[in-house]
This record gives C-alpha cells, sequence and structure tokens, in this order.
C-alpha cells in the first residue's frame, strides 16, 4: 500500500510543480514582516480553497488560517502540516519562508489525492498557516489560543544549506534594553551631560567579554537601535535591541541573569539609568524531534533522493517557534539542502530560495512529509509508537 501512495502523492505534486513553484514566487516577490502577512494570507487561503480543502481565514489570528480536509469518517488521528510565509526586514525571504508556504501546500495536496483515492483512510488533515516565525512568535500565541489542542501531530520542513532530519535548535528570548541619560552640549558643557550611548556601547562591550565566560552553545547577539539625534548633543536615551539564545529555556533564564548584571554595570559606570523588555510571553523553546517521526521523514527522504548530510561534525543552531509547538505535541521540523553554500538570513540565501534549483529539494522533502503523514493515518501502531516517545520525552525534559 505504501508504494501506491507514494505514486499517487508523487504524481498530484509532480502534476501541480508550476502551480506550486508559483506560490514560492508570489510570496518571494512580494515580502511581508511578521503580523503583515496580509497577502500572503490571502494567496495561501484562495489556493487551498481552490484545491478543495475548507479554509477558515483570520484563524485565532489575523494573519493565520488553518484549512481541513477529512476523511469520509470524521474520527482518526489529525495530522497538522505547518505553513510559514514571513519575511526578514531588508533582505526578503532570506529564510526562504516561501519555500515552507510551497511544500506545505505540495504534501497538503498530495496527502488529500490518496485520503480521496482510498475511502477506507481515516483521519483528519489540517494545513496551518502561522505567521511571525521570525521573532514574533506566532505559534507561540496560536499554542496559547488553542490551535493544537485537537493536534495529534505536527510536522514542516525548512530550507538550508544541509539536509538534516532532526536538527538541533537553542531556546530563545528577546530583549529591548533602554538607557537614559542627561542633554549637554558635547562641546561646551560635556561635564553636565550624562551620556547614554556610552552606557549603550559599554554594556555592548560587556556582554562581548561575557562571551568569552559562557558555554560554547550559548548565543548572545545584539545592535543598537537608538544612539543619539546629533553629534554636537550629549544623548541623553540609547536603546538596543538583542537575542539571547541557550539550549534550554532554564538556560536562557541563567544567561538572562548575566546579561542584567552587564546592564547594570554599564548603567553605573556612567550614572545613567536603564530599563529593560524581556519577552518572556514569546520565549521559543528548543525543538525536540519526535524520533519515530524523524525516522519515517528520513526514510521517505532518502528514497526519494535528498539523503541526510554526513559531513556535519556539528550543526549549527537557530531558534524557532516550531520548538514550542514540539513541546505541545509531537513534532518534526527537518531541514533540507536547497544546493547552495549561503547562510540563512543573508540576501544570498534569499536569491537560492528564489532559484529553480530549490524546487526539485522542496517537492521532494514535500513528498517525504505527505508519506510520513499518510503513514500515521494507516498504521494506529506507528502513531501509538509517536505518542509513547513524546510522552518518554517530555518525561526527561
Amino acid at each position: 500500500m505504501a508504494g501506491m501512495d507514494l505514486k499517487i502523492v508523487c504524481e498530484k505534486i509532480d502534476s501541480q510543480r508550476e502551480i506550486l513553484h508559483n506560490i514560492s514566487e508570489t510570496i518571494w516577490m512580494n515580502p511581508e514582516l511578521q503580523y503583515e502577512e496580509v497577502q500572503a494570507h490571502d494567496f495561501l487561503t484562495d489556493t487551498l480553497r481552490k484545491y478543495g480543502f475548507n479554509v477558515t481565514k483570520h484563524y485565532l489570528l489575523p494573519t493565520a488560517f488553518r484549512a481541513e480536509h477529512v476523511s469520509t469518517q470524521d474520527k482518526g488521528p489529525v495530522v497538522a502540516v505547518l505553513l510559514e510565509y514571513d519575511a526578514l526586514p531588508v533582505i526578503g525571504h532570506g529564510c526562504g519562508h516561501n519555500l515552507i508556504s510551497e511544500a506545505g501546500v505540495a504534501a497538503s495536496i498530495g496527502i488529500k489525492a490518496v485520503m480521496e483515492a482510498d475511502p477506507t483512510i481515516v483521519g483528519k488533515l489540517v494545513v496551518l498557516g502561522t505567521p511571525a516565525e521570525e521573532g514574533g512568535g506566532g505559534k507561540v500565541q496560536l499554542i496559547k489560543k488553542g490551535a493544537f489542542k485537537d493536534i495529534d501531530v505536527a510536522m514542516m520542513v525548512h530550507p538550508r544549506k544541509f539536509t538534516i532530519f532532526a536538527p538541533p535548535t537553542l531556546s530563545k528570548i528577546n530583549c529591548v534594553i533602554d538607557f537614559k541619560g542627561k542633554e549637554s552640549h558635547a562641546s561646551a558643557f560635556p561635564w553636565e551631560g550624562l551620556n547614554a550611548l556610552d552606557a549603550a556601547v559599554c554594556f555592548y562591550q560587556s556582554i562581548g567579554l561575557l562571551r568569552q565566560q559562557i558555554k560554547p552553545s550559548y548565543r548572545l547577539h545584539a545592535i543598537i537601535t537608538k544612539g543619539g539625534t546629533a553629534p554636537n548633543i550629549i544623548p541623553a536615551e540609547a536603546q538596543l535591541k538583542m537575542y539571547i539564545r541557550a539550549p534550554t529555556r532554564n538556560e536562557v533564564y541563567e544567561l538572562k541573569a548575566k546579561v542584567e548584571k552587564c546592564m547594570q554595570g554599564a548603567a553605573t559606570s556612567t550614572g545613567c539609568t536603564y530599563s529593560a523588555q524581556f519577552d518572556e510571553e514569546n520565549c521559543y523553546e528548543n525543538l525536540i524531534t519526535n524520533p519515530v517521526l524523524g525516522k519515517l521523514f528520513g526514510k521517505f527522504s532518502e528514497q526519494l533522493g535528498l539523503p541526510e548530510c554526513d559531513t556535519m561534525k556539528e550543526i549549527p543552531a537557530g531558534s524557532t517557534d516550531m520548538g514550542n509547538v514540539s513541546h505541545v505535541v509531537p513534532s518534526i521540523h527537518p531541514v533540507y539542502d536547497i544546493e547552495t553554500n549561503a547562510a540563512n538570513h543573508t540576501i544570498e540565501f534569499a536569491d537560492a530560495s528564489y532559484s529553480t534549483k530549490a524546487q526539485a529539494p522542496t517537492l521532494i522533502a514535500a513528498k517525504s512529509m505527505a508519506m510520513t503523514a499518510l503513514t500515521l493515518f494507516r498504521h494506529p501502531e506507528v502513531l501509538a509508537q509517536v505518542q509513547a516517545e513524546f510522552l518518554a520525552q517530555r518525561t526527561l525534559k
């Protein structure tokens, strides 16, 4: 039966490759930032509706959506395929979310085709549009609003410059730091001022020194977003934005305490005051890949010609709000090679995500997701293994 399912999945996706490519191109050419993905939301929901899905626009969040296809019997497993479609400032789709949308739609129409061809399949397919992955915590908010309460398994794929079926990710918290000083004439009366920019620079240098005394898996990065108004005015205000990352949420908060001491030191040494806003509500969790699902995806990916990279001694890790989903339901978030040497979050990767070279691996990743979902629909014992592993992983947290 798996052979017939694979045949149907491949034929359906391959027959729609031009439309699927157009999904990627359209989203790529119209980049929208977090929670502003109005065009992508409308385009994707219209597309899914044309493919016969029952679509709910503006699902729980203004630019989120939910589309469903249910078997003839409204029971059985509920499998969610997740889409992302927000872009980055300035560089657009430098993380390839246009391809994530394409892969999600492709996998969904492949699954639906098999479900329609075989009425004995029992289950529900959910296509979940999740906005604001790039720092906005779209999935975190969807979890809080109950989007995953009826979901048994969640999956998505992500383009990278290598293929890894169970990639590590880091927990992350965002922070905005404001330093307040006192304005004065920078030449005539500098001693009457308190330089908030000096405080910001002192803090920036302090976290640079702190990096020498933290674990290699920890990450600190910041930008100065406000540093004054004119060179002849002592800056009374300065601001930084930063990300604090570590392998787990607990470690993030341990690192956060060290960062706060750097803030205090910078303020004290310059005579300024400071305030810090930590976006704890949208803290990203580390990704927990379900081993049963990961092996299933990997088996189909290798069968279709997209093997795992075997030369990576150390896998670079970012952060994703899919990590939060993986703490709620069994999940996978494989990354796949789109035949580029460029790193994510660069203009070069944005170009690669638009390239036709990215199409073949994207569709293989989509077919692998489809076959993973169909295995769960056809084999309740596999879903039971997935759930058992999930409970075991939660116990070990």
